[in-house]
């Protein structure tokens, strides 16, 4: 997969506010999660989109699958 490698830093810009894209990292890949109604405004119940939500999935009422539903645009640069 030949996709855009992305900071952390351009990733926070994602977040539905500052940038009109809503995206968020999950296992080192950026999903764009903003035709998601669950997603709007960049806000997903406790989370904010433009952050890295691998440590929070744990958490989550649902399991990683749920990102096969979005479009991959990059990497999260390490």
């Amino acid at each position: 997969m030949d996709v855009q490698e992305y900071t952390k830093q351009q990733l926070a810009l994602r977040n539905g506010q500052d940038k009109p894209q809503i995206w968020v990292a999950f296992k080192g890949l950026i999903y764009d999660v903003s035709a998601s109604r669950l997603w709007r405004n960049g806000k997903h119940y406790e989370h904010w989109a433009g952050q890295d939500l691998t440590p929070e999935l744990k958490d989550a009422p649902h399991t990683e699958k749920v990102f096969e539903k979005f479009k991959v645009v990059g990497k999260l640069k390490t």
